[in-house]
C-alpha cells in the first residue's frame, strides 16, 4: 500500500438538487495543498456576482491506496 492524496472538490450552485465533486490524486501532501490553495484562490479572486452562484469548498485526504500506475495528464 501507498499513501495517496485525494484533492476533493465540492460544488453547490443554487436551486441544483445535488453537490458536484471532482477528485484528483497526487502523491505527496504538499503537491495537493498547492493544488488545493491555487484553486481556492483563483475561486476566491472572482467576483461576488460568481460566487454567489456557486460555492466551492477543497480538502486534501490522505488515502492508502494500492500503487499507481503513472499516466499522463494527472496530478499523480
Amino acid at each position: 500500500m501507498v499513501k495517496v492524496f485525494l484533492l476533493l472538490i465540492l460544488m453547490s450552485s443554487p436551486n441544483q438538487p445535488t453537490i458536484k465533486y471532482n477528485g484528483i490524486v497526487y502523491t505527496t501532501e504538499a503537491k495537493c495543498i498547492f493544488a488545493r490553495d491555487e484553486y481556492m484562490n483563483t475561486y476566491n479572486d472572482n467576483r461576488e456576482k460568481y460566487k454567489n452562484k456557486l460555492i466551492i469548498k477543497a480538502y486534501c485526504i490522505p488515502f492508502d491506496a494500492f500503487p499507481l500506475i503513472k499516466t499522463k495528464g494527472i496530478g499523480a
